[in-house]
């Protein structure tokens, strides 16, 4: 059924109105917010004012930035038979969001802003995939008599938001789109029956990143939600550490088209993209993101947790290594003292090739997840923002024995995918909702953590959910570890990180 939105710019959109769980709500798709003048440059604010006295089709999905094809449904271990759309792609195109609104609800009511991830390389599970439409979050805050409305935005990804490496390309253009977008929300959203004053950020994995990009350098928000994610996960690099990449991507576009990247088709560079299988990217340092770990964060309350098993994007790389290779990197990077400490507290033995390899994989888990968070928890706690800390422990509800692996909280959240082959997965799912919705309507979702006290709050496993204290934690995560890496300090377990994981991402594992 249509649903059409008089909204005081004077533009008219035409949405649909869609019922969830005998729950109407009004989804507006596909609106422009941004106009990219040309490949590598930032884009300009869309105004809708442009359609005072006209119809906008709302109707449909807009275009993502093209990118490196990727099966989401594989590290999710969605049946195979699942069917996924097939996505239109345009750069100067994809700068577009989505509204979801409840039907008959008055303003103001609190925005929900969700960025999703991919490795700042590609779209990992869109809206329109139907993975993470966002419409059973804003159906369940209806029937729960908390409305919220959902945003959701494409923007710029891989080399189209990298830049070609040149003194006048700018960079890190995801990050500026996702702030585009987020100043238009701020701009119309009130037309949309929604809060320009009460917004909350939320983002899975890379979109964790980007969030905390955003609140420490603005513009600042209510509430923040980093799931699975940090700057610390991939901290801004030189923009020298892309020369390579770029090299290679110009030669090759040149033997192909006579042109650089800059200037050659969309086809091609999406040819290039395949090619060289760009499927991960990275922030590049620039002024605002100088000496990121010393900023305020500029949130008055952060929710921020983890899933018990978030090395799996990893798995198969590092289970190429032998076991040798494996201890060698800890001593090589780890030096005398601490290579053979961390090797004896993780099980690496170059004689148990399975030990080696499950202890790397719970050593990247612990360096590259738990400790930032609890890092940035402190950090937060400090600086007097109001903290909720979450785990997710319910595992895969297709395949349990992929356990609670990265990004996995994406199926319970949205609820889009059927799970009522698995009940204790359905539990766990109407409780992230509820909690998030409360967290996006300025309530304590659960109980707040405090300096040295306070709750933590974990989803699962067998579908149960509950508030945990500090020693149950301790049962859950591996504190112990997490306190020697500390220690041990950046210079030295970063090392060895980063030689474990280089390269050896895979959303597909």
């Amino acid at each position: 059924m249509s649903s059409t939105l008089e909204h005081p710019s004077g533009a008219t959109l035409l949405g649909q109105t869609i019922t969830v769980n005998d729950t109407p709500i009004n989804a507006y798709r596909g609106i422009k917010y941004g106009t990219i003048p040309a490949r590598f440059e930032r884009a300009q604010l869309a105004p809708l004012e442009e359609f005072q006295g006209r119809e906008v089709d709302a109707t449909r999905y807009g275009p993502r930035c093209p990118q490196v094809n990727l099966d989401v449904r594989h590290l999710l271990r969605i049946p195979e038979e699942y069917s996924l759309v097939t996505e239109e792609e345009d750069e100067f195109e994809c700068l577009n969001l989505d509204v979801t609104v409840p039907a008959n609800v008055s303003g103001p009511l609190p925005v929900l802003v969700w960025i999703y991830g991919g490795s700042q390389a590609v779209t990992f599970c869109s809206a329109a995939s139907g993975i993470c439409d966002p419409s059973r979050i804003v159906a369940d805050s209806v029937a729960m008599g908390k409305p919220i409305i959902v945003v959701n935005m494409h923007y710029r990804l891989n080399i189209f938001n990298f830049g070609d490496g040149t003194g006048t390309a700018e960079t890190n253009l995801a990050l500026k789109d996702q702030q585009l977008a987020i100043e238009w929300v701020k701009k119309y959203i009130s037309g949309f029956g929604g809060d320009p004053n009460n917004i909350t950020l939320c983002g899975e994995s890379a979109g964790a990143i980007y969030v905390h990009a955003h609140i420490i350098t603005g513009p600042a928000v209510q509430r923040a939600i980093m799931m699975s994610g940090s700057l610390a996960l991939s901290p801004p690099l030189p923009r020298e550490f892309g020369k390579g990449m770029l090299e290679q991507l110009q030669k090759r576009a040149q033997e192909l088209e006579g042109k650089p990247i800059r200037e050659c088709s969309q086809a091609v560079l999406k040819q290039l993209l395949m090619e060289f299988n760009i499927s991960r990217i990275w922030l590049q340092e620039e002024d605002a993101l100088r000496d990121w770990q010393s900023r305020p964060l500029q949130t008055k309350e952060l929710m921020l947790g983890d899933t018990e098993f978030e090395t799996n994007i990893w798995r198969r790389g590092i289970e190429d290594f032998s076991p040798e290779e494996i201890a060698s990197i800890f001593d090589q990077e780890g030096g005398d003292t601490w290579g053979p400490l961390l090797r004896k507290l993780y099980h690496i033995l170059p004689s148990r090739p399975t030990a080696a390899r499950l202890g790397a994989q719970d050593f990247v888990n612990d360096a590259r997840f738990v400790l930032p968070i609890e890092e940035i928890t402190e950090k937060a706690l400090s600086q007097g923002t109001t903290v909720y800390r979450y785990l997710v422990d319910e595992t895969n509800p297709y395949q349990s024995s992929s356990r609670a692996h990265h990004a996995v909280d994406l199926l319970f959240l949205f609820g889009s995918v059927d799970l009522s082959h698995n009940p204790g997965a359905e539990a766990v799912g109407q409780e992230m909702r509820t909690r998030w919705i409360r967290f996006a309507r300025g309530e304590q979702p659960w109980t707040p953590l405090a300096q040295g006290s306070g709750k933590r709050f974990a989803f699962g496993p067998y579908g149960e959910s509950r508030e945990i204290d500090a020693v149950q934690f301790s049962r859950r995560r591996r504190i112990r570890h997490v306190g020697v890496l500390r220690d041990a300090g950046i210079d030295v377990y970063g090392g060895i990180m980063t030689k474990l994981t280089a390269g050896r991402i895979s959303l597909e594992n």
